[in-house]
């Protein structure tokens, strides 16, 4: 094994859990005001996974007053203080781009074991 893999293998949260584009996730992020740190919850739709090992990114998207936002986040940044699923989501997408133009809601169906 070469340094930079040592170094990455050091940088990589053990504490993520199992999900997938689709599902409905809770992020819960670490906020710093002045002096103050305090937890945000940031609850929405997995749109998008990219990258791999250390840079790997999840983008979650909410509706927040009718006004859809989106937000991306590394997945073993010490920023990210727990990642919690709520609802695992049936989708036939790697990326669900096409929700950016959906006006008003959207409907994802639940994953269930068979």
């Amino acid at each position: 094994m070469n340094l930079i893999d040592k170094i990455n293998e050091k940088q990589i949260n053990p504490n993520v859990p199992e999900f997938r584009v689709g599902d409905t996730v809770k992020v819960d992020v670490k906020i710093i005001e002045g002096k103050r740190e305090r937890i945000q919850a940031f609850e929405g739709v997995v749109v998008a996974r990219r990258g791999g090992s250390v840079s790997e990114t999840f983008t979650v998207r909410k509706m927040s007053s009718g006004v859809g936002v989106e937000r991306t986040f590394p997945i073993h940044s010490p920023k990210v203080a727990n990642i919690e699923v709520v609802r695992k989501g049936k989708v036939r997408r790697a990326k669900l781009n096409f929700l950016k133009e959906k006006v008003g809601g959207y409907r994802i169906k639940e994953r269930t074991k068979k």
